[in-house]
């Protein structure tokens, strides 16, 4: 039960800086997961991370995976739980009264910070996943080519999906 109570905990205070979705928190997410409990390793981290990110649906999936691998069925039900009804609730609350500070200077600031925070967050994350997946130079040379790609063409993402498993099974990355 108190592994319950700290999956709970945890990713409770988690949701609160959940600022561009589940995939910004990914730093946070392996220190409390990894290095705090260690509830895994940092190569499950990853598979899991990959598997939720395969699989159809919103990135939170993550979290639910992680749930599961630390206590089965209900910590799934907690992990979920914990990262999306605290921050849902605060949010719920705070945009029944957003339009009545319009114009206030402590809402423009945030408006302008929340951006490059989650930015700046992904890409940690990113990092984070890239170091835990053990990318060589050549992974690295292609997640860049990737994001170069994606922000200069209007291709689909799936073909670079596609031309990282066909590199992997090459062997080239």
């Amino acid at each position: 039960m108190s592994t319950l109570l700290e999956l709970f905990g945890e990713f409770a205070l988690l949701s609160f800086v959940a600022f561009g979705g589940a995939t910004a928190l990914l730093p946070e997410l392996y220190r409390v997961v990894v290095d705090n409990h260690r509830w895994m390793d940092a190569t499950t981290f990853a598979h899991l991370y990959a598997i939720a990110q395969a699989a159809p649906g919103p990135n939170v999936l993550v979290v639910t995976l992680i749930g599961w691998q630390v206590a089965g069925l209900a910590g799934a039900l907690v992990a979920t739980l914990a990262m999306c009804l605290p921050m849902s609730v605060v949010v719920y609350l705070l945009f029944s009264h957003w339009d009545r500070f319009q114009g206030a200077r402590w809402q423009r600031a945030v408006q302008l910070g929340v951006a490059p925070l989650a930015v700046g967050l992904i890409f940690a994350g990113a990092t984070l996943v890239g170091q835990s997946a053990g990318l060589g130079w050549a992974g690295w040379g292609f997640v860049l080519a990737v994001a170069a790609f994606c922000t200069k063409t209007k291709y689909h993402p799936l073909w670079c999906i596609a031309a990282g498993a066909a590199l992997g099974l090459a062997g080239v990355v």
